[in-house]
């Protein structure tokens, strides 16, 4: 994240309070530093959901000091998490934090009806995304969460990409989505392209709301106005795509991961669809990337309490 955009972000939560978020088995030094530097920015309440033994040897070994917060003692990682999905159902916190467990683990005690958090839209990740060579920060979704999402499930995940980007980027703009696919025509054989010529459709008939969407279209043509142009393309969207919908879990994990290994992207994860923001931090993820997932979701919280996005 550039300098600019990420203190823009940042900035935007300086007015708002602190969100009560559950951390959910923090009893790794690393994610209780991410928590610290989160509470120092007054991003985020953190209540400790794990056993207590293990999260204060874990804060010990960080350094921080966690006299001043809640630790809601559990037995196990399991409890942990069905724990901090109770505590979100119940508003008494209105955000969840991973800590170190698998991600599985987190969202299965959020996706249970039984839960309370399940809305009618599918739960989905994105990553805020900011590269060098792109003028301006992106989304690219879904790359953590949704395995070979169908139509159904791929409409609700540019519905819940598009809802955060407004709440990012302002109200009064409508995001442009690329629907990626391998090619930039509609081929019978290739079902990605069969979707995204579909959720086009969606669009235009009030399916998916406030976005300019269109696909599907091979990477280069969503990101490059030249390699659109060469291809003869005629779009809103190609060569300045806000969001990136990828066909799977798999080429979007490989996009994400590749922008950040190899070209030095910021990217900022966050699970969306659910009645509460889910910060999904990462052991890889340096200080700048986790506080900007803190801050999606102190600006995510506070839209959904004005009802700006449900």
């Amino acid at each position: 994240m550039s300098a600019d955009h990420y203190t823009a972000i940042l900035n935007l939560c300086r007015n708002l309070p602190p969100v009560p978020t559950a951390v959910v088995h923090p009893v790794k030094s690393n994610v209780l530093e991410a928590v610290a530097e989160a509470v120092k920015e007054k991003l985020i309440i953190p209540v400790l959901v794990g056993p207590r033994a293990r999260i204060e040897a874990a804060a010990t070994e960080a350094g921080v000091a966690i006299a001043g917060y809640e630790v809601i003692d559990t037995e196990h990682s399991h409890e942990a998490a069905a724990r901090g999905a109770e505590l979100a159902a119940q508003g008494k916190v209105g955000a969840i934090m991973k800590g170190a467990l698998h991600t599985d683990e987190l969202l299965g005690a959020v996706v249970r009806i039984a839960s309370g958090l399940r809305t009618e839209r599918r739960i989905s990740h994105a990553f805020l995304m900011s590269i060098g060579n792109y003028p301006k920060p992106f989304i690219i979704t879904d790359a953590a969460v949704n395995i070979e999402p169908d139509l159904a499930a791929k409409a609700d995940i540019v519905q819940n990409a598009v809802n955060l980007w407004r709440v990012v980027f302002g109200f009064d703009k409508l995001p442009k989505v690329g629907v990626l696919a391998a090619v930039e025509t509609v081929n019978p054989k290739m079902p990605a392209t069969l979707d995204a010529a579909a959720l086009c459709k969606m669009a235009d008939r009030g399916q998916i709301a406030d976005a300019v969407i269109d696909g599907p279209l091979a990477f280069d043509n969503a990101i490059s106005a030249e390699a659109a142009r060469e291809k003869g393309i005629i779009s809103q969207v190609a060569g300045d795509a806000d969001i990136l919908l990828v066909p799977d879990i798999e080429s979007g994990n490989m996009l994400a991961k590749q922008l950040v290994f190899l070209s030095g992207a910021d990217a900022a994860g966050i699970v969306l669809g659910a009645r509460v923001p889910i910060m999904l931090t990462s052991r890889a993820d340096g200080p700048r990337c986790r506080l900007l997932s803190c801050a999606l979701a102190v600006l995510m919280a506070d839209a959904r309490r004005k009802g700006q996005v449900k």
